[in-house]
């Protein structure tokens, strides 16, 4: 099973699974590093079912949604119903679906562990942010928790941090930072007893 079809099967249930995994402190360490503004312009990249989208349009930035789930944009757009702040797309991690340099802010959380070639992604990212925008991610350490690839279609078990400074400095980025966020991501096996509790690190740069 693809990491599409593993999220579009378990949409309707992915806003009970994330308050299991972490809480709202993840996405308000990646709004503290990215020094938000009211008014601004930011992409939520793997949006799910809006996590990071309701914190921004809560404070006031105008978002695109991208995910290529449609499942969960469906489930994203129930819950927002009309809103001139979101605007939803569908799009895959090496071709998103937004122009060049037309973004204040990126963020993704908990994205990257899914797609197939993280660098690669990164510097899509970077390719849609203006110059002195912000990319800022929120994801898994390393970890050996097997269980989260056969069960949760992980493509990454976590990333080494040197790694991450390294494709973001390779993407163009500038005033690379990578640090805890405090909390860990916590999942329990459906087939086995086996408990995971992964650490959660932000990272960021200026284009």
């Amino acid at each position: 099973m693809s990491s599409k079809e593993y999220f579009d099967k378990i949409a309707g249930d992915w806003d009970r699974m994330r308050e299991s995994f972490f809480s709202i402190a993840v996405r308000e360490k990646a709004f503290q590093v990215a020094e938000i503004t009211s008014g601004k312009i930011a992409a939520d990249i793997g949006a799910g079912t809006g996590f990071v989208t309701d914190g921004l349009v809560a404070q006031g930035l105008k978002v695109i949604a991208v995910d290529e789930s449609e499942a969960m944009l469906l489930q994203m757009k129930r819950r927002f119903g009309i809103n001139n702040l979101i605007e939803y797309r569908i799009g895959e991690s090496e071709a998103l679906p937004i122009e060049n340099s037309t973004l204040d802010y990126v963020f993704a959380n908990m994205y990257l562990h899914h797609v197939q070639s993280p660098a690669k992604a990164i510097k899509e990212m970077v390719r849609v942010l203006k110059s002195g925008g912000k990319l800022v991610l929120t994801d898994l350490d390393e970890h050996e928790f097997h269980f989260l690839k056969t069960e949760q279609h992980d493509k990454w078990m976590g990333f080494n941090r040197d790694d991450i400074k390294k494709w973001f400095l390779e993407a163009g980025l500038t005033n690379v930072s990578v640090d805890c966020v405090g909390e860990n991501c916590c999942a329990k096996s459906n087939c086995s007893k086996e408990k995971a509790a992964i650490s959660i690190f932000a990272a960021s740069g200026s284009k």
